[in-house]
C-alpha cells in the first residue's frame, strides 16, 4: 500500500494514516469476524482517485455484531480502533446488507 500511494504522489503524512486504518481494519476483521466463505480470508483493497481523496476497505464474513466505534474505559486494552479511524478520516462506514453476511467497513480519506 505504502509503495502505491507514494508512487501515485500521495503526501506521506496521508500515506501513515491510510496504513494505520488498513492495519486497524484488518486487525478487527480478524479479531471480531468469520472469514469470507470456507477459507480463513479476508479481502482489502485501497484506490486513490484523481483529486487524491483515498478509499481504503476491508470485507468479511461478518460477525455477531455490527462494527461500531467502541467507548472503551481508559484501562482497556482494545476497544479504540475505530474511534482512531474516525478522528483520522473524512468519512467511514459499514455495508452488511450481502445476502451472503459479508460485511464490508470502507474508509475515504482526504488528500489534505
Amino acid at each position: 500500500m505504502r509503495s502505491e500511494l507514494l508512487e501515485n504522489g500521495a503526501r506521506e503524512s496521508i500515506i501513515d494514516d491510510a496504513v494505520l486504518i488498513l492495519s486497524e481494519l484488518l486487525s478487527n476483521a480478524y479479531r471480531h469476524a468469520r472469514p469470507l466463505n470456507e477459507g480463513r480470508h479476508v479481502r482489502a483493497s485501497w484506490s486513490q482517485d484523481a483529486d487524491g481523496e483515498i478509499t481504503i476497505s476491508v470485507t468479511d464474513g461478518g460477525g455477531p455484531t455490527r462494527p461500531r466505534a467502541g467507548s472503551p474505559s481508559v484501562t482497556a486494552r482494545g476497544g479504540r480502533g475505530l474511534t482512531i479511524i474516525g478522528s483520522l478520516a473524512r468519512a467511514w462506514g459499514v455495508h452488511d446488507a450481502d445476502p451472503s453476511g459479508a460485511v464490508t467497513v470502507w474508509v475515504v480519506l482526504d488528500p489534505r
